[in-house]
């Protein structure tokens, strides 16, 4: 790693940051303390055992370290790791192809593996237990089965919706980890190391402030650093400061609870347009101009943990602390929120 990829003079792309402050080992990983700990004992088992460790499943929202945490037990096992998706592997030969290729005791990362094709998955279930596949030669009458050996190999799966994995698939993982929002000390941590990996100086103020606004997910804390960082080399500052963050954050549209322009237009809606009445997911939708699939699964899950939107039985409404967050009177409505 060169101190010209540290510098926060440095090329800013996501890419660059990122390969610049990720953790290379379990210990240097902050957060995810029982996580990790699962891990270790896996791999130090397999490594004393002199086999491959047990296949993973990593399961939570975006944003939490799930890619990196693979990335992690290949480091630790002295092993390449083999980076695919599900939407990539959408025919059986596709995937067969990828597994035939593996080294002995390679990692294969798979991630967002619950939208693979149901013909892929099906393979996927000889190979994790057996090592072997099963390839169709042929087409019709003359068609052959062929059997195909594979090297032993650690699969690792990540999603983010894990309702969605057949049972079968499930169940083949010798693990599965639930991965956690983040609390704003530990995103503190994470923020401390990336300014220190960026030869950066920040005022521990500056720091708290980006952290709370995080979301609890380190991906949000190490974007929200950079552009205050950004904003910093702008204004041609060498420390990053409160102010700094407030004038970078409310430029970006982010407010002190880290709520953004899109999940503000959710809130405002639920309170203006609708009266603080229950809005049907699709009726929502139409109304702020957003797919129901980015309302549901990107804006309401932050939104329903921080207590400013409730799911009912006849829709979603905005909690008494929406209205006062946003500045509107609150009022008594008819489901009990506001009591």
């Amino acid at each position: 790693m060169t101190d010209e990829l540290l510098s926060s003079k440095s090329d800013s792309s996501d890419l660059a940051f990122e390969g610049a402050i990720r953790p290379n080992s379990l210990n240097e990983f902050v957060g995810q303390t029982k996580v990790r700990e699962q891990i270790k004992l896996l791999i130090d088992a397999a490594n004393i055992q002199s086999r491959t460790p047990d296949h993973i499943l990593l399961a939570g929202p975006p944003g939490l370290g799930k890619t990196t945490l693979a990335m992690i037990v290949g480091h630790e096992t002295g092993k390449p790791v083999r980076l695919t998706s599900g939407p990539a592997i959408q025919h059986a030969g596709d995937l067969a192809s990828i597994l035939s290729s593996l080294y002995a005791g390679e990692v294969l990362f798979i991630d967002e593996i619950h939208r693979m094709s149901r013909a892929a998955e099906e393979l996927l279930y000889l190979a994790m237990e057996d090592y072997r596949v099963d390839v169709m030669v042929g087409k019709g009458a003359g068609a052959n089965s062929i059997s195909l050996d594979l090297e032993p190999f650690t699969l690792i799966g990540a999603t983010t919706r894990s309702g969605l994995l057949p049972n079968p698939l499930r169940d083949r993982f010798g693990f599965t980890a639930n991965l956690d929002f983040y609390s704003s000390e530990e995103l503190h941590k994470v923020l401390e190391r990336a300014v220190g990996l960026m030869s950066l100086q920040a005022e521990t103020k500056a720091l708290e402030s980006i952290a709370s606004r995080s979301r609890g997910t380190p991906r949000i804390a190490n974007r929200l650093l950079r552009r205050v960082r950004d904003f910093a080399l702008v204004n041609s500052s060498s420390v990053i400061d409160l102010e700094h963050v407030n004038r970078a954050l409310e430029l970006y549209e982010v407010d002190n609870l880290g709520l953004d322009r899109l999940d503000k237009a959710v809130l405002r809606a639920l309170i203006e347009r609708f009266g603080g009445k229950p809005v049907g997911l699709n009726t929502l939708s139409v109304a702020i101009g957003e797919e129901p699939d980015t309302i549901e699964y990107v804006v309401e899950p932050y939104l329903i943990r921080a207590d400013l939107l409730v799911r009912t039985t006849r829709g979603r409404q905005a909690s008494a602390l929406a209205y006062q967050h946003l500045g509107f009177p609150v009022q008594q409505g008819d489901s009990g929120l506001f009591d």
